[in-house]
């Protein structure tokens, strides 16, 4: 039964506003991941804030990637990086780290990108790129920013990550059908929504119809507790929003041991073998160890990362992280990002070295 597999709740945190208000491995991506799309531009397709050749030079980019069949979601990232690199302008020209670069994506003259002539054709250059992206192993599973580095191998890893939400627009106003990412195993960490999305915000709590499998949402943990809520996160930014979900308390660890309440999820990370550490990043699960920021001093204290500011702070959501009467309800705060123990990453993020 669900309810035997659920571990006591993770209640919070009535110090916390003094505290914190300082403000198994997972089969791979199909390789349908998205559709693969293609474009013919005319002079009748605006999209706002795009000139007629930026236009012209996304839909070589699309093409590009449906002559080689990248799907969808590699052809936003080729997009992506290209805005990153050139505004999507094939530049005759480089910068101080790489003088010698040219064309959409800033290709450099060291063998590997063809000719001069190459890398300021549209086409030769993005078709080398898509070559280079591909060849990344696991790429799918990637943040788009990071698959985009392993190609372009510059300095930060997250330069392409402010391109992203452009590089979707761009691409799906292009497109010649209308298709999500959402559903699919290439869903986008961070892309999981707005604000309070959870589907059982009016379940009674344990605490009204008492601890019982009547009080467990499908996902095995109590309604509108804080881990219920982060793992209704995890299964919705890897692509799972209905039933059955990939993602259960009593099925989460390979050894068979329940996900549990928010004391446990560090071990339930490791034992999936998903990689945690110490920089916040957009969808993670932040992890307060007992008594961590002022946490449940038995159970500890899960949310999500949902957004990360510029001052060492990120903005935080979750339930049932306010005293009574609020609790077990959803929040947000701003956290200074070296107070959680942890953040728990998705296997398709990485912590910025």
């Amino acid at each position: 039964m669900i309810g035997a597999v659920v571990l006591l709740p993770a209640t919070l945190f009535g110090l916390i506003f003094s505290i914190l208000l300082l403000f198994g491995s997972e089969k791979p991506a199909a390789a349908s991941c998205g559709p693969t799309v293609s474009v013919v531009i005319d002079g009748d397709i605006k999209v706002d804030g795009y000139s007629a050749e930026q236009l012209k030079n996304a839909a070589v980019i699309i093409n590009a990637g449906k002559t080689l069949d990248l799907p969808a979601k590699g052809q936003m990232i080729s997009v992506m990086v290209s805005l990153g690199e050139s505004g999507l302008r094939i530049l005759d020209h480089g910068d101080g780290p790489g003088p010698d670069s040219r064309g959409l994506f800033q290709q450099r003259d060291n063998g590997a990108w063809g000719s001069y002539a190459d890398r300021m054709d549209p086409t030769i250059s993005a078709t080398n790129f898509i070559k280079a992206l591909r060849a990344v192993p696991g790429w799918e599973l990637l943040e788009p920013t990071l698959a985009g580095n392993k190609v372009q191998r510059n300095a930060d890893p997250y330069h392409y990550q402010k391109y992203w939400p452009e590089a979707v627009k761009l691409v799906q106003a292009l497109s010649d059908e209308k298709f999500t990412l959402e559903g699919s195993d290439c869903a986008i960490p961070g892309q999981s929504g707005a604000g309070d999305d959870y589907p059982w915000k009016d379940a009674p709590t344990w605490l009204q119809v008492g601890a019982n499998a009547a009080s467990t949402s499908p996902l095995g943990m109590y309604h509108r507790e804080c881990v219920d809520f982060a793992l209704w996160r995890v299964n919705q930014q890897m692509g799972s929003t209905g039933k059955p979900y990939k993602f259960l308390n009593g099925t989460f660890r390979p050894d068979g041991q329940g996900l549990g309440s928010a004391l446990t999820w560090k071990n339930g990370w490791d034992a999936k073998g998903w990689p945690t550490g110490s920089v916040p990043r957009v969808g993670a699960v932040v992890w307060y160890a007992p008594g961590a920021g002022g946490a449940d001093p038995k159970f500890g204290h899960v949310a999500v990362v949902k957004d990360v500011e510029d001052d060492e702070t990120y903005v935080e959501e979750g339930y049932n992280g306010n005293p009574s009467p609020d609790d077990h309800n959803y929040y947000t705060r701003t956290v200074s990002s070296d107070v959680p123990s942890a953040f728990l990453y998705l296997p398709t993020q990485e912590e910025k070295k």
